[in-house]
């Protein structure tokens, strides 16, 4: 423990791009022509922890992007960890920490080679350091108040058995391993779970910032909807939090269907798709969390 001051500010960083809008190989086209289309949330937000003497201790440090700009079994932090390594090497003795928003449907194009991962990386680093040097961060009030609520989400309507049995002779690998693993599971207990316990939880940091916890792989629709009907940019949204259990559509992309809006759940063992109406449940206790937290 040492005495400390907090402050926050928020950047900007584009190379996020919505993957469910555009294809991966006409991205470089479509920048060309400023005609990258679909949601997005550029914002970068930072806060920073001062000692007394004024030296930069750590800097934490946000953004709503996959990463994934590598494709290789080679261990490596991607992007955000290049962008650490920047930010370490500017400021000596600082400790610097991401966190991942809500990019379940946001890639780094182009992306698949080390010299982009750390070309993103130090774009996101420079972002960050543009808010460290050339603004003047607001403080943070030396408060803290926390709140966790687990929402249950439903899924539709359950396989059965015979639907089960039948996808576990299935020629595709996942398919067949996710119906022996819920066989398996209703021999043990006799059923399916209908829903899971999904974690939102909320931070208040002083009286200026609200930092949203959500788990699995959130799509960025969340964090849009969330600062429009909240704080805006005083408004913190980390997915990947507590648990990740499965991607999580917002009712739009859920209706869309496609990899995030249900397909992807094969490859996480859950039974089914999300049943209607999740966006409202997890918003509702995004709200409920934060009001209850002040």
């Amino acid at each position: 423990m040492a005495p400390a001051r907090l402050t926050w500010g928020s950047g900007s960083a584009d190379f996020a791009v919505n993957r469910r809008e555009n294809p991966e190989g006409g991205v470089p086209a479509r920048r060309a022509e400023s005609s990258i289309i679909g949601p997005s949330d550029h914002d970068v937000p930072v806060l920073a922890v001062w000692l007394p003497d004024g030296q930069l201790a750590a800097v934490l440090f946000g953004y709503a992007c996959h990463s994934t700009v590598l494709d290789s079994y080679r261990w490596c932090g991607d992007y955000p960890g290049y962008a650490q390594l920047e930010l370490e090497a500017a400021h000596p003795g600082c400790l610097a920490l991401f966190w991942a928003g809500c990019g379940a449907d946001q890639n780094p194009i182009p992306r698949r080679s080390v010299a982009l991962a750390r070309h993103y990386g130090t774009r996101l680093a420079t972002a960050v350091d543009k808010i460290l040097l050339t603004t003047e961060m607001e403080p943070v009030a030396p408060l803290l108040s926390t709140r966790l609520e687990e929402v249950p989400l439903p899924f539709e309507s359950l396989p059965g058995r015979e639907q089960l049995e039948a996808d576990a002779q299935s020629d595709n690998r996942y398919t067949a391993a996710r119906a022996k693993m819920l066989l398996d599971r209703i021999g043990e207990s006799g059923a399916l779970d209908k829903e899971y316990p999904f974690p939102v939880g909320g931070w208040k940091l002083g009286n200026e910032v609200d930092f949203v916890f959500l788990g699995g792989e959130t799509v960025i629709d969340y964090a849009i909807r969330l600062k429009k009907e909240l704080r805006g940019r005083r408004t913190w949204v980390a997915s990947y939090s507590n648990d990740v259990m499965a991607y999580i559509p917002s009712e739009r992309v859920r209706n869309e269907g496609g990899y995030e809006g249900g397909g992807a759940m094969v490859y996480y063992g859950l039974p089914a798709n999300w049943a209607a109406g999740l966006e409202e449940r997890i918003v509702g206790a995004v709200k409920r969390v934060l009001k209850e937290s002040e």
